[in-house]
């Protein structure tokens, strides 16, 4: 069953920079590829998607900037293919039923 999830643009950006593989990403690393995003909004964003379970962290507090410079990221792999699905909405899957064809 496919989860409805509805992001916002920061949260999008953020999901992007990250990248949906579920490797790990450096804090440092991805303040240095968020570029322009605001260090309050950023801070946000980020926590947002933790307290959602999206992206996971080594860190158990996460609120200032030196905070995520220290942490190491991913995406929960179980919420991966429908995160992907939310930031491609036209590439939706279609439901297909699979049923053993009768011969």
């Amino acid at each position: 069953m496919a989860r409805e999830i509805n992001l916002s643009g920061g949260e999008i950006t953020l999901l992007k920079t990250m990248g949906l593989s579920g490797t790990p990403v450096y804090g440092k690393l991805l303040i240095q590829r968020i570029g322009e995003m605001e260090s309050a909004e950023f801070l946000d964003e980020l926590t947002g998607l933790i307290s959602l379970g999206y992206v996971l962290c080594d860190k158990a507090i996460v609120r200032t900037m030196e905070d995520v410079e220290r942490a190491v990221f991913r995406i929960n792999a179980s919420y991966a293919r429908d995160l992907r699905d939310a930031l491609h909405p036209g590439r939706r899957r279609e439901e297909k039923s699979r049923r053993r064809r009768r011969e």
